[in-house]
């Protein structure tokens, strides 16, 4: 193709109850949420978004919660692993802060010059933390919520996809733009832009892996950047060129975005980087209010009755970790 994503927009994951995914993400691993709102094909679920201090791309990490949905299973045609980086001096701290938080986590692995830990959340959703030795994360990190500015989450460090089509996903990947980076036994790393983190997509090539099933504690779709409306129009043309099945143009109200799925399995999306989260409340006040689209505006009341109740920890009271709710009405 003749257009190159910039990295990692947004994974998209899904869960069951939102106040104990709230309480994770917010609590545990220090995150901010940004948008509180629903998912537009289903307004019955809410859609949360977690992210740094705007939600910029690259770093954000959104959810369906919908409530009773059966676990999902792990395998090839999914993302199965998401990464965030931290810095390097902070791995230590978060290893002992999710356990002191009950999180069940091993030891740290290093990898030429990388350290990580593995996890998961409540839903079983595997998580890793990052920190390259040689290498700063210049992203700025939240600075308003429950972990402390200098160990808190820079944004995405990189994605895990699973295949048994080595061939169909590496080259979907080269045709949006990733370069091959490497090799570690089964896994092949690819990379677009400078080669950070929030640029980098992990393949672990494995035909006897079982069929991944999305559902709850698994990955929907993940999604690359694209930096204008126009770029992401001639990105689709392209697409559809090449005989794929893209959907139509979707306004997302914070970004506009293309599915598509890849030769494997792994449903991808291109997202733009505009408008953003501010398109609707102000920075101070993102994800306190429940917002809706315009086109779902006249059924808000309705809307807010099907969603189950939101509780969320106070990140203005850390030490105390006192509940809120969502304002509904807003």
């Amino acid at each position: 193709m003749t257009l190159a994503s910039h990295g990692l927009h947004h994974v998209t994951a899904i869960a069951k109850d939102p106040s104990a995914n709230a309480d994770f993400y917010l609590r545990t691993l220090g995150l901010r949420l940004v948008k509180t709102t629903v998912n537009f094909d289903n307004p019955a679920v809410y859609h949360l978004y977690y992210g740094d201090t705007e939600g910029r791309p690259g770093t954000l990490l959104t959810f369906f919660p919908y409530g009773t949905v059966p676990p999902g299973r792990r395998g090839h045609g999914q993302a199965t692993t998401t990464a965030f980086s931290v810095p390097a001096e902070s791995i230590g701290w978060w290893q002992h802060h999710l356990r002191r938080h009950g999180t069940d986590v091993g030891e740290v692995v290093e990898h030429d010059d990388e350290a990580s830990l593995t996890f998961h959340d409540p839903d079983g959703l595997e998580l890793k933390l990052v920190a390259h030795r040689q290498r700063t994360d210049p992203r700025a990190p939240w600075e308003g919520g429950f972990v402390p500015a200098e160990h808190a989450v820079r944004g995405l460090h990189s994605v895990t996809l699973c295949t048994a089509d080595e061939t169909g996903t590496v080259t979907m990947l080269e045709e949006l733009g990733l370069r091959f980076a490497g090799r570690h036994g089964a896994t092949l790393r690819f990379a677009t832009g400078d080669g950070g983190p929030g640029t980098l997509v992990d393949v672990v090539v494995d035909p006897t892996a079982p069929r991944g099933l999305v559902a709850g504690g698994t990955v929907h779709h993940i999604a690359f950047r694209a930096p204008d409306d126009a770029t992401q129009q001639r990105w689709r043309a392209e697409l559809l060129d090449r005989g794929e099945d893209v959907t139509e143009i979707r306004d997302r109200r914070y970004f506009r975005s293309i599915y598509f799925h890849e030769p494997g399995g792994t449903l991808l999306e291109i997202a733009t980087d505009q408008p953003g989260f501010t398109a609707d409340e102000p920075l101070l006040e993102l994800g306190r209010a429940l917002k809706l689209p315009p086109w779902l505006e006249p059924n808000r009341e309705q809307i807010a009755r099907s969603l189950p109740p939101l509780s969320l920890p106070n990140e203005n009271d850390p030490a105390h970790g006192e509940r809120t709710g969502v304002r509904a009405r807003e």
